[in-house]
Formats: structure tokens, sequence, C-alpha cells
């Protein structure tokens, strides 16, 4: 399977908004793997991997994202698929 990846950083509110939950169920929707966490400067910030068109899914999404967010602008750099993630999850180890 043709595999891609990006990181990004998604600025605005949202954090405390439920955004880290509503990603990872469409990351499960999309069949995308990777990671997803706060970061203390007040943006969420993502690891995905999958298919070049789940991954432009999930990233449209990602610039919308939840009902109560607010997402200013999201900065994603595209990069090749490490394949070294099972699942898409929650990373709280800040």
């Amino acid at each position: 399977m043709n595999m891609s990846a990006f990181d990004a950083l998604v600025y605005g509110r949202v954090q405390g908004v439920g955004f880290r939950f509503y990603a990872c169920a469409e990351a499960a929707r999309y069949g995308i793997s990777g990671w997803i966490r706060n970061n203390p400067g007040g943006e969420v910030e993502i690891c995905a991997e999958g298919s070049p068109e789940n991954l432009q899914h999930f990233l449209e999404w990602l610039r919308k994202g939840p009902p109560v967010a607010r997402v200013d602008s999201v900065d994603a750099r595209w990069r090749e698929a490490r394949r070294t993630y099972k699942g898409f999850s929650v990373d709280y180890g800040l």
C-alpha cells in the first residue's frame, strides 16, 4: 500500500474542547495511524500516517476541527511514512 505521512501543528482554540478525542475518531474513520498531543504553547501537535488520499481527508478535517473548537491555522509538513505506528492514540507525555 502506498503510504505517506505528515506532522502538523493546529493553532487556535484547540485545547479543552475535545479536539484530541474527535481527531482520534476521525483518524480511525480513515485508517490513519500516529498520535496527537497538546503542546504547552496551546497548539495541538499531530503525527499521522496513512494513504495519501485518507491523509488529505484527515487534514481537511483538522482545518475545521470539532464543533466547539476554533481552528485558526494548520501548519502541516509532509514526509515519508516510518510505518512504526499500530494505531492512532493520544500522547499524554507533556
